[in-house]
């Protein structure tokens, strides 16, 4: 793969953000996608600092949850923030990558970002009810390095 551009097609990435859309829609929860070539630090390390480069730290309820993917290195990292790991199941992050890979494992790269999606906005919704007056406080659009 050459550039990070050929992962997902323009119809794949708006499949991506409407799903991101749904799983916000209920909760005050926050979800990213942030999708790179590669990197030469340890992913989850990437992970995070992607994560307080997109300024995900900052969410009110600390509920924030990134999706990070290095495309070359067929690595992928979930980070939630303090609020959300301090609710969830233990194992909830490592069945909601496993899903995903089951996913990634047949190339279907965009069902497995919706699945993870849509699995973290459940447990969002969950802990995390939405108002009348909550504003998305963070871009539905997947970020790219």
């Amino acid at each position: 793969m050459s550039k990070v551009e050929d992962f997902l097609t323009k119809e794949e990435e708006e499949a991506i953000v409407e799903a991101i859309r749904v799983a916000e829609k209920n909760t005050s929860g926050e979800i990213r996608v942030h999708i790179e070539k590669s990197t030469t630090k340890a992913h989850y390390d990437r992970a995070l600092e992607v994560f307080h480069e997109l300024k995900m730290d900052e969410t009110q309820l600390q509920n924030g949850v990134l999706i990070y993917v290095a495309v070359d290195d067929k690595q992928f990292v979930i980070c939630g923030d303090k609020g959300i790991n301090d609710v969830v199941h233990p194992n909830f992050w490592d069945s909601t990558k496993e899903a995903m890979l089951s996913q990634f494992k047949q190339q279907n790269f965009k069902q497995g970002l919706i699945d993870g999606i849509l699995v973290a906005g459940e447990q969002l919704k969950k802990y995390f009810p939405g108002s009348a007056d909550d504003t998305n406080e963070l871009s539905n659009e997947i970020s790219k390095g």
